[in-house]
């Protein structure tokens, strides 16, 4: 099927999250024509979901002793040794001008009497620098001030169209995107820029933080387009999403970390501590270690629970007006936080890998830009420290715009004529049965033949289909998302941050290393060096 329309910019930006918009923002003001584009509505995506904060260190308000310095050894630390140095560094010392640009844009953070902002800590921060905002709202405070502020400044926002395919010129530079409106008419945005915004892929597991719209989608699309994926086998479980009931599908509520931060415990059924003993920050641990330690806890069954553990926050007297959003979620199950401990269970949240790109969003691929938590920066390497990912989208969004902008003075990039495209044809998994055996087999715990179980059951359940509709080009994402972690996590013989490998526990120096991915030829993700990892491992 060809494309039957066509609209054309300078850049195209796809995703309304807090990267995509916040580039979208950064673009215009340089003068550039710009198209956002979004699958659902301007507010579905992950960003208003967030609700711990921003982790930053304002200059003239912080903890005594910490410091931009400290937060970046915080990051590495959480990283687990996979973080690229200096792109930590970038982004963390970009971070306190880019929170005063989000204020000028409108948003609102909550305060103290004398006007300086509120800060939270949470796991792996070593001091309270988390500001927030509606006390667990920060994502919808900053998803509203960037929409509002899109709308203010006219830029263009394309709603209910889906991206299906990086439309390429003869000599592979990116030049548009194929997509699909609201009734799966198929048309071209031709661009020299196209910037990928597009969030997670948390919908790879039964139960998720993630909205219904986190599946791959600008993963899929890139490494289509050439580009090569790092860090892919990481996908950080947030430990305490609420406990719904055994068997629980799609977004749960999360319990922020903040609540931890603020003095509440992990026990068990039988009221022990989960977290005592197991690291020196115990239930301000990095999310990796805390994740982990919940899943080995269960797998005991204390009190004869095995698929839950508890966040004791009795001790949090202002819980209503302090975490409206996770008392409010309490409140919707029958749980009163203020008497009951609340129940809860580790759920997939981030992908700390992606498509590889600078801090400046830029790809291997020329004309192809990827922001946010799609891409690859080297900031979270094995492990994200919590609430540095409305911060890299910030920073790199405003980056990304201005890599574009200078991209095309300079003429690195330019206007050409694509070649003819039309809807490509990929493999496709049941998603049910996808995020079954991921859920099973490639969550915290992996081991060789339960993700050789996955990578068979893929292999013999999908087909190919032309990607005619949103929820194909969604499959198709997830299916290829679910095969190239396969790949990562199979060859990764050891445990580093969010890869627990139950077969080989320890982490070995030799693997303080990341696996690139790319497709083959016939749309297959692999290894892009594989005679080094086999040497490796």
């Amino acid at each position: 099927m060809a494309a039957r329309w066509e609209a054309r910019a300078d850049l195209i930006v796809v995703g309304t999250g807090v990267a995509g918009l916040t580039a979208a923002l950064r673009a215009r003001e340089l003068g550039l024509r710009v198209l956002v584009v979004t699958k659902a509505a301007g507010d579905d995506g992950n960003t208003r979901w967030a609700q711990g904060g921003v982790a930053v260190v304002m200059e003239d308000q912080h903890d005594l002793g910490d410091s931009v310095g400290k937060h970046i050894e915080d990051t590495l630390t959480a990283g687990a040794g996979l973080c690229d140095d200096v792109a930590v560094a970038a982004i963390i010392s970009d971070g306190p001008a880019a929170v005063a640009r989000l204020r000028e844009r409108g948003a609102v953070f909550d305060a103290k009497p004398d006007g300086l902002l509120e800060r939270t800590r949470e796991g792996g921060h070593s001091a309270f620098r988390v500001v927030h905002s509606g006390g667990d709202a920060t994502g919808a405070e900053v998803e509203r001030a960037l929409l509002k502020a899109t709308v203010d400044g006219r830029v263009p926002l394309l709603e209910n169209h889906v991206a299906v395919d990086a439309v390429k010129t003869p000599l592979g530079a990116v030049a548009g995107l194929l997509v699909l409106d609201g009734n799966g008419v198929p048309g071209v945005l031709t661009a020299p820029a196209v910037l990928l915004a597009t969030g997670g892929l948390g919908q790879m597991y039964q139960a998720t933080s993630n909205p219904s719209v986190a599946t791959g989608d600008g993963l899929a699309l890139a490494l289509r387009a050439g580009a090569v994926a790092a860090d892919v086998e990481f996908i950080q479980f947030h430990p305490t999403v609420l406990y719904t009931g055994r068997g629980a599908r799609g977004r749960c509520p999360l319990v922020t970390e903040a609540v931890r931060g603020e003095g509440a415990v992990l026990i068990d059924a039988t009221g022990a501590r989960v977290m005592k003993g197991v690291h020196p920050l115990e239930d301000l641990a990095p999310r990796d270690v805390v994740a982990a330690a919940i899943t080995r806890h269960m797998a005991l069954e204390p009190g004869g629970v095995d698929d839950h553990v508890f966040l004791d926050a009795t001790a949090l007297h202002d819980m209503a007006t302090r975490f409206p959003t996770v008392f409010s979620a309490c409140v919707s199950v029958g749980i009163d936080p203020a008497v009951d401990p609340i129940p809860v269970a580790p759920a997939a949240h981030f992908a700390c890998g992606g498509v590889v790109s600078t801090v400046d969003g830029r790809t291997g691929v020329a004309g192809l830009y990827a922001v946010g938590e799609v891409a690859r920066t080297g900031l979270h390497g094995a492990n994200r420290l919590a609430s540095n990912s409305l911060l890299e989208g910030l920073v790199c969004g405003t980056r990304a715009a201005e890599a574009v902008a200078s991209d095309l003075a300079v003429g690195l990039i330019a206007p050409a004529r694509a070649v003819e495209v039309s809807l490509p044809t990929a493999p496709v998994a049941d998603r049910d049965l996808l995020q079954r055996v991921m859920s099973r087999y490639a969550a915290i715990g992996r081991d060789a033949e339960g993700l050789a179980v996955v990578g068979s059951v893929l292999d013999v359940s999908t087909v190919d289909k032309q990607l005619e509709s949103r929820e194909l080009v969604e499959d198709a994402a997830l299916t290829m998302a679910a095969r190239a972690l396969i790949a990562a996590a199979q060859q990764r013989t050891e445990s580093r941050g969010c890869h627990v490998r139950t077969d080989f526990t320890e982490r070995s120096q030799a693997w303080q290393r990341s696996q690139l991915v790319r497709l083959t030829p016939t749309g297959q993700p692999v290894l892009a060096d594989p005679v080094l990892a086999e040497g490796v491992a």
